[in-house]
């Protein structure tokens, strides 16, 4: 079988098999995550622009948007797929460099609402996707991630596979699905090296395209079936030939959705092991910001070339600054969406820390990557104190996960604000609920 015929054939035999409840458990976690994400990210560009620009596909169909609106299918899995990658909170699968939940739920939620689907079934297909589309990202690895943005390309695939169980597909239009969505497969790195808008369009545009893969299977459509491994398909073309043998070799048995990175700061995953490297040895040293005088940041190449703004002076681009994310935490205490306002972004005492800060290639740090996103820190004060701190995973890696209750607290930092504290708690209870519900319609009614 081809590569993506024994995707498809996974899934299909997972429909018929139990969830086991840790895997429940974690992809609840996921969609809980991926609505903090979304809510807040629903209120700003480019998910605003673009209900304005799908204006006549608003105001009907089945699926909604983030805030209640109806919407079509494809244009709900578009603009909730955007705003759930805008404020930069949502999940990663660090293995494949990849921001799994922000296409792929966008895609399952906005199918689940057009079929009336209960809360078991949704679920049921976030964790195909999450497991297909992760095993193709960890396949195409940091060859692919040097040009390409994978959640762009490689969110194409958690889309198309958790919208094409959700449509209840057999294992032939699966495999077509998987099939077609693999030439919609794009986003490039470049389109968010300066200030733009594109990067939350990428997510947006891998769950439109999957739940547009998906339909058109279900209709008939058929693809390559070589299209994974072929002499010039997605492997060759944009990695360097990966193994997909390796890739497939635990699907089924070892479930990523149980390995999710959950973002402790409203920032650039690449930036995270700085931040809590330097709190902590801010911390050790028993130092305010004022008292530094020069900060040294070693970390791997990626995080360098993809957050390296050194005079952010808009929310993109801070959200993509070492030095800002760094010296607002030192600053700040934390980096959370208030850091990107444009009175924390022009803040003297920030600027000034920032012209502190050195950043260079550890090349250690950077032979783990992307398996390992660590930080190398030192520290030095205006009164002569010095410091040294690795840190070696984030908060919110699988090796230090947020727990249950952080994860909450999370949610409502986050959502509280767009929904008021009864209805993000009523969601939240119900998002925690999910394989018990009847319809995904409840959590709509959640919300107003």
């Amino acid at each position: 079988m081809h590569i993506v015929e024994r995707f498809a054939q996974f899934a299909v035999e997972y429909r018929s098999q139990p969830m086991a409840p840790h895997v429940i458990h974690h992809a609840k976690r996921a969609v809980i995550d991926w609505y903090a994400a979304l809510l807040p990210g629903s209120l700003v560009a480019p998910a605003t622009l673009l209900e304005q620009a799908h204006a006549e596909e608003i105001e009907q169909g089945r699926a909604s948007l983030a805030l209640g609106r109806p919407a079509m299918t494809r244009i709900a899995a578009l603009i909730n797929g955007t705003a759930a990658h805008t404020v930069e909170v949502d999940d990663i699968y660090r293995n494949a460099i990849y921001h799994p939940g922000a296409p792929t739920i966008a895609a399952a939620l906005a199918v689940a609402q057009a079929t009336g689907a209960s809360g078991e079934a949704f679920l049921r297909g976030v964790i195909v996707g999450y497991e297909v589309s992760t095993r193709i990202g960890e396949a195409m690895g940091r060859t692919h991630y040097k040009y390409w943005h994978n959640t762009g390309t490689i969110g194409c695939f958690g889309a198309g596979a958790a919208a094409a169980e959700l449509l209840g597909l057999d294992k032939g239009q699966v495999a077509h699905a998987l099939a077609t969505v693999a030439t919609f497969a794009a986003g490039l790195q470049q389109a968010f090296r300066m200030d733009s808008m594109s990067k939350p369009l990428h997510s947006g545009r891998a769950a439109e395209a999957g739940v547009t893969a998906a339909l058109a299977a279900a209709n008939g459509v058929i693809g390559s079936l070589d299209v994974l491994e072929g002499e010039v398909g997605l492997g060759h073309a944009m990695s360097n030939g990966p193994d997909w043998e390796k890739s497939i070799a635990t699907l089924g048995k070892d479930f990523h959705v149980t390995a999710m990175t959950f973002k402790n700061h409203a920032c650039c995953g690449h930036t995270f092991a700085a931040i809590d490297g330097a709190q902590a040895l801010q911390a050790q040293l028993g130092v305010t910001a004022a008292d530094i005088e020069k900060i040294c940041i070693g970390t791997y190449q990626a995080a360098l070339e993809v957050a390296g703004y050194e005079n952010p002076a808009t929310p993109a681009e801070g959200r993509f600054s070492l030095k800002y994310t760094v010296a607002t935490a030192l600053v700040h205490g934390n980096v959370r969406l208030a850091a990107f306002e444009p009175a924390r972004l022009a803040d003297p005492a920030t600027k000034t820390l920032m012209k502190c800060i050195e950043l260079a290639l550890d090349p250690e740090l950077d032979a783990a990557f992307p398996h390992k996103r660590a930080a190398r820190i030192t520290m030095q004060t205006r009164n002569g104190r010095y410091g040294e701190f690795l840190q070696s995973h984030r908060k919110g890696d699988p090796e230090a996960p947020l727990t249950d209750e952080e994860l909450a607290n999370k949610y409502l930092e986050l959502v509280v604000p767009v929904l008021g504290i009864d209805q993000a708690r009523t969601l939240l209870q119900r998002l925690w609920e999910l394989e018990a519900l009847d319809s995904v319609a409840e959590l709509a009614t959640a919300k107003g």
